[in-house]
């Protein structure tokens, strides 16, 4: 990608005054880096030695056999360090800020994966570290907040809106004007002002690298098509780039269709209808808005895909045909989730079980000489207390009321 403010109709940078100085900076110090073939080099020694970078991309055959179709591989961003694709790009930035000299980050999260990766970086590089979480999101992560806790990170439950991810983002920006000169905002995703939609993504996109060197020793040529789970859309954008200029491979993104895009609960921008252009948060992109351009609520089971927005990048790419845009259901992402957990001994994390389900759909429809990959952006065991919810396991359920009593006493 060339650097720009814009993706065709979408993005830029609408910030307020107080913070156009620290994005100036921010925007020196990433082309400088992006210019710099040593930068690179350094956060593939980074990626290589403290997390699992290359991660594998895992053969499927179970589910190829039950399928029948194309072959079905996996790419295990669950096996990166923090358990997400999110370290790749958190690492990134950690060595960005120690090249600006500031000493604290914050960030927002919503799934918990990337307020993980970011407490995590910052007790790496020694860093004061604050996470914004929408009180909703604490109690249904509540494991990735402990650890969050215990890595030294303060976590602060936002008790505003929706008190979800967009909630969160709101919060660490009021966090970010108050403590322009001393703090970096970690921003998770592919959204936000420029350069962040940008940046992000080219940290992201060591998954697509990887990808196409793999899939071309594992299965001779490129896939038909590669499945990535859409909340912001840096595990799809970091998938996408790899086959980005190879027309011949579809890219499909899975947004988070709740209980169905017609029921007004669930967080689907760019298949559903109930999206609009709208400017928020910094940039301009699809939103899920009313006509007074009021955001709405979301929903999924999914914390990390329950955003209004998107990337600014996926609106451009959605606009242009060049990434088809699919929705799952709760009903089908725990079906997926749950033949995959009993066939490959893999669990995905809630998010990425939706690029499963589009991929279990349309398998099975193409030619066994060919493939497909799905990008597993995270791991399940983050998702236990939501996941033994849903299947209403009574052992479970056992297991916390006796846990509760033992810890009263």
């Amino acid at each position: 990608m060339e650097n720009s403010d814009f993706f065709g109709n979408w993005g830029g940078s609408f910030i307020p005054e107080i913070l156009h100085q620290t994005f100036e900076q921010l925007r020196d110090e990433y082309k400088k880096a992006k210019n710099d073939p040593d930068f690179w080099q350094e956060y593939l020694h980074l990626m290589s030695t403290y997390s699992c970078r290359p991660t594998p991309l895992t053969y499927a055959e179970n589910l190829t056999r039950h399928f029948g179709g194309a072959k079905i591989y996996i790419k295990r961003e669950d096996l990166n360090h923090t358990g997400a694709h999110k370290a790749n790009n958190v690492m990134g930035q950690g060595l960005l800020v120690k090249r600006m000299g500031k000493k604290r980050v914050i960030a927002e999260t919503g799934a918990g994966q990337h307020g993980m990766a970011t407490a995590t970086m910052a007790a790496k590089f020694g860093f004061d570290c604050t996470i914004y979480m929408g009180e909703v999101d604490v109690r249904r992560q509540r494991p990735n907040v402990f650890w969050m806790e215990k890595m030294g990170a303060t976590v602060v439950p936002v008790l505003d809106g929706s008190r979800t991810l967009k909630d969160a983002i709101n919060e660490a920006f009021r966090d970010w004007v108050s403590n322009v000169d001393t703090t970096h905002y970690v921003f998770g995703t592919a959204c936000g002002p420029a350069p962040y939609p940008e940046m992000v993504s080219w940290f992201q996109s060591i998954i697509g690298s990887e990808a196409v060197r793999q899939i071309k020793e594992q299965h001779g040529k490129p896939p038909a098509k590669v499945y990535a789970c859409v909340g912001g859309g840096s595990n799809a954008m970091g998938i996408f780039q790899g086959f980005m200029d190879n027309s011949a491979v579809e890219l499909v993104g899975v947004e988070a269709g709740g209980k169905g895009i017609d029921s007004g609960q669930h967080a689907s921008r760019l298949c559903g209808n109930d999206a609009s252009p709208g400017v928020a948060q910094g940039y301009k992109t699809m939103f899920l808005q009313n006509s007074d351009g009021q955001m709405l609520e979301t929903h999924s089971v999914a914390a990390g895909l329950d955003y209004v927005g998107v990337s600014p990048i996926l609106s451009d790419l959605a606009e242009k045909k060049r990434v088809r845009f699919e929705s799952a259901t709760d009903v089908e992402v725990m079906e997926a989730l749950d033949l995959t957990m009993k066939m490959e001994g893999i669990i995905p994390a809630l998010e990425s079980a939706h690029g499963f389900v589009q991929a279990f759909k349309e398998a099975p429809h193409l030619s066994p000489d060919d493939a497909v990959i799905i990008n597993q952006s995270g791991r399940g065991d983050k998702d236990i207390f939501t996941i033994a919810h849903a299947f209403n396991d009574p052992s479970w359920k056992e297991f916390i009321i006796t846990t509760g009593k033992e810890y009263d006493k």
